[in-house]
């Protein structure tokens, strides 16, 4: 399978605030930490765990948007917490905008689901 390219979308790095590169810079050594893993796993054909990975960066999408409900409720701004939140979003469709890669994501899915089932049955 091909190396895939992910990238911090503009948007979201101009969300953040003016005077903090270190949050734009965090996220682009973080996306390209994952980038280098997500090829890696590519390479050794292990979509198991590259499905672990969107499962994480799903979670983490998870518990930064629960994050923001509760820094506005402190009063606090939740810019951090919405532009981490919508990188992982982002993480997430590009994958899925692999179409080989999709397919192979879904099939992996689908097989857990089955296993699972059968497994919660016995």
């Amino acid at each position: 399978m091909a190396s895939i390219t992910l990238e911090v979308p503009d948007p979201i790095l101009e969300s953040l605030p003016v005077e903090d590169d270190d949050a734009a810079s965090d996220m682009k050594l973080a996306v390209s930490a994952w980038e280098r893993r997500i090829n890696d796993l590519l390479e050794e054909g292990d979509v198991g765990h590259l499905v672990d990975v969107l499962e994480r960066f799903e979670d983490r999408w998870e518990r930064y948007d629960a994050f923001i409900v509760e820094l506005r409720a402190w009063g606090q701004s939740p810019i951090y917490a919405m532009a981490w939140r919508d990188l992982h979003e982002s993480l997430i469709q590009q994958l899925y905008a692999q179409e080989d890669l999709a397919d192979e994501i879904d099939r992996e899915r689908h097989a857990r689901i089955v296993d699972d089932g059968i497994r919660h049955r016995g």
